[in-house]
Formats: C-alpha cells, sequence, structure tokens
C-alpha cells in the first residue's frame, strides 16, 4: 500500500497532515490504448476530480480545473473568503485550509448527477471536532460548471447552521 494511502469499508483514503478525503466511488476514465473518439463525459470527469482527490493526487485535481476557474465556498462556512480563481488560489485558500474546519475532514460522494454542462455531487462532510474529537457530520452538494472537458466553476452548498454548531 503507498504511503499516505489507506483503505477503510471498501473506501480509498488519502490522509494529509490533518484531514482525510474520502470517496466511496471509483470509475476508471478510458484507456489511452484505446481509440478516443469520445471524449469523457462531465460526470466522470468529475469523479476523476474526486478520485484524485482521494488518493492524494492534487497534481491530477489540477490539472483538470480551467486556469481560471472560479471555486466560491458557501457563505458562513469556515474557507468562505470570497471566489477563488486559478488553481493555486484554490490551494491555498482551500485545500490547505481544510484543517481549519477539523481533524480527519473527508468528502464522502454519495451521487452524481449530470446535465449538460452542470454535474451535481450529493453527500456529506465528516470530521472529527477539535475540541473533543467527537465526530461530526454534514450534508453537502456541489455545483460544478464544466467547459471543453475542464472543470471551470464551482459551488458549495452546506448546512452552515449545524456546521457552526458543530464547529463551537
Amino acid at each position: 500500500m503507498e504511503p499516505g494511502i489507506a483503505r477503510s469499508r471498501g473506501h480509498s483514503v488519502a490522509r494529509g497532515s490533518n484531514y482525510l478525503l474520502r470517496v466511496g466511488k471509483h470509475v476508471k476514465m478510458p484507456s489511452t490504448s484505446t481509440v478516443r473518439s469520445v471524449m469523457p463525459t462531465n460526470k466522470e470527469i468529475v469523479r476523476a476530480a474526486y478520485d484524485s482527490f482521494a488518493s492524494g493526487d492534487v497534481p491530477a485535481v489540477l490539472a483538470l480545473m480551467d486556469p481560471n476557474i472560479e471555486w466560491t465556498e458557501a457563505e458562513g462556512w469556515p474557507l468562505y473568503d470570497g471566489t477563488f480563481v486559478g488553481p493555486q488560489a484554490i490551494v491555498d485558500g482551500v485545500f490547505l485550509r481544510l484543517g481549519e474546519i477539523g481533524d480527519n475532514f473527508s468528502v464522502n460522494l454519495d451521487q452524481l448527477v449530470a446535465d449538460g454542462d452542470t454535474v451535481v455531487a450529493l453527500g456529506t462532510y465528516t470530521w472529527n471536532r477539535k475540541d473533543s474529537g467527537e465526530p461530526a457530520e454534514v450534508k453537502m452538494a456541489h455545483v460544478w460548471t464544466l467547459d471543453g472537458g475542464k472543470l471551470l466553476r464551482f459551488q458549495q452548498h452546506v448546512d452552515t447552521a449545524k456546521e457552526r454548531y458543530l464547529l463551537d
């Protein structure tokens, strides 16, 4: 098993400094050895982004992003700071700050729903509360907009009232 990667209940788990990201389902992208007359679907691209997070492959996630991607966390969410533009701003403003939410932070993907250039990811966030170590969970929805096979826009929706209660 690779360092920093673990398996838990059939899920891939990528461990960071004090967070982890988990995705429950895996989809393989079409093999490059086959004739590629069809591009991956937007749903497959978003699934690949979550799978790359789960395996700890942040460069692969960044490669799926448009250079001018717009990433907006929900107002009231601890990482909300307006809209981040560009992959590096997302790394600095979101990915490297996940530990501020709590320990063992994870994204648990339940469903992807696609319609044209929009893909909605439904699931939960889980973490351990900093003060007590008790588990916490909130439902989330991520709305992705794609263009030309690249992640162009991300909008997070989460129960921020429950999240604030769980962080206090």
